[in-house]
């Protein structure tokens, strides 16, 4: 049976995972990709950051975005959760606080579930070192629901 999560659920979901799957939209399609994400539950907003590429250019010009969490054990025993918010480019110096914040939560989270401990943000994510100057975004939440199948 597949049943809604109450909103606590849902935000527990986003706090205790780092990969979601990112759509938006660019000239009427929508595209989904992977992304490695920070949620802060004490705010309710998303962390990302990306090369200044397709998805970038596309979220500028339609900023409503949107991105799915999936918790999944097998056909019958799943969990997810759909965030529905808009699009906000930081810079300056406010990008690196977030930029750090990402850092020391995903480090965080990778140590308590996977026992892995992380000296820099390269070592999940060699993107970053690959680009000049990453552009960081929220996304800011405006809904969040979820569904379980257990």
């Amino acid at each position: 049976m597949i049943k809604s999560l109450e909103q606590k659920r849902c935000s527990d979901i986003l706090k205790n995972n780092y990969i979601g799957y990112l759509s938006y939209i660019n000239n009427s399609r929508p595209y989904t990709i992977p992304i490695t994400y920070y949620y802060n539950d004490e705010e309710n907003y998303i962390i990302c950051y990306s090369g200044d590429g397709h998805k970038i250019k596309s979220m500028r010009k339609q900023t409503s975005i949107s991105m799915t969490v999936a918790d999944i054990l097998s056909n019958n025993k799943w969990q997810s959760v759909m965030v529905h918010g808009e699009y906000a480019e930081i810079d300056g110096g406010t990008a690196k606080l977030y930029l750090h914040e990402f850092s020391l939560g995903i480090k965080n989270l990778v140590l308590k579930k996977e026992h892995k401990d992380l000296d820099y943000i390269s070592q999940f994510s060699s993107k970053i070192y690959n680009m000049e100057i990453p552009i960081v975004f929220l996304i800011k939440i405006d809904e969040m629901t979820g569904k379980i199948k257990s």
